[in-house]
């Protein structure tokens, strides 16, 4: 999945892609580098962002993705949380719904997926981190609840991912634990996305200072490492890094089938 944020102010990329044409022209170069996904969001959900309202996310997406509909091959994911937005931006040509807060900041989302027969990726997330807690367990309980959200709603447990938001609502070492015990949240027998794509943990981890755009090579090696445990999907900025990573792990994983 390739990310497309055409937000003034996400951690990595805020400004880059906001214009009209800018935002067109990163997304085809996505989908030419190997993308199967296109997620476009238009509100930053980096630590401490400022939530913008619907009418402001709508006008940020709505026009490049209309535009995309038409020329992209590969499906379009609306990362959104608002059941207003995922409306229209199903309407306008989207076929994926990503909700950060996996169904529970507006449960009225689910029945926008359901009405257009579409998948969602349901990610685990919390206000603040509890570094107390069992994450993996915090997790199961969380998705339990989305999972009774999408099922009253209609959708069928096959369009439903899980995510267990690694990034968001965690503690360092609870990043670290829900990567590594991702085969417990692959064995409630969901597709598993994972995202770490460039994110601060990763710094952490090198030991070093390092600007969201250095941090490649720790960005592959955390979505190498969650391919082989399970993950179906990887949400990323670098595609054409991550497909040939990726097809190294293909290679062996198939081989050893």
């Amino acid at each position: 999945m390739g990310i497309l944020n055409v937000t003034p102010d996400s951690f990595s990329d805020g400004g880059l892609f906001a214009s009209h044409e800018a935002a067109t022209a990163h997304a085809l170069a996505l989908e030419q580098e190997g993308a199967d996904i296109l997620d476009i969001g238009g509100e930053s959900t980096r630590p401490g962002y400022e939530p913008v309202s619907a009418e402001l996310e709508q006008q940020r997406v709505l026009p490049v993705l209309s535009a995309l509909a038409a020329r992209l091959r590969v499906p379009i994911s609306i990362d959104t949380y608002k059941a207003s937005t995922a409306r229209l931006a199903l309407e306008a040509g989207a076929r994926i719904v990503n909700d950060v807060w996996g169904l529970q900041r507006e449960p009225e989302i689910a029945s926008v997926a359901a009405a257009f027969g579409a998948p969602v990726i349901v990610m685990h997330n919390r206000e603040r981190a509890d570094p107390a807690l069992d994450i993996v367990d915090e997790m199961r309980r969380y998705f339990e609840r989305s999972l009774a959200i999408a099922r009253r709603a209609g959708i069928p447990d096959r369009h439903v991912v899980l995510d267990p938001g690694i990034g968001f609502g965690k503690s360092p070492q609870q990043h670290l634990d829900a990567l590594r015990r991702l085969p417990e949240i692959r064995a409630l027998g969901f597709p598993v996305m994972v995202g770490v794509s460039r994110k601060s943990l990763l710094g952490r981890i090198a030991g070093r200072e390092t600007a969201p755009r250095d941090r490649l090579n720790a960005s592959i090696g955390a979505h190498v490492l969650a391919a082989t445990l399970g993950a179906d999907i990887v949400r990323v900025h670098d595609v054409a890094a991550h497909v040939e990573a990726l097809r190294v792990v293909d290679a062996v994983m198939e081989s050893a089938a």
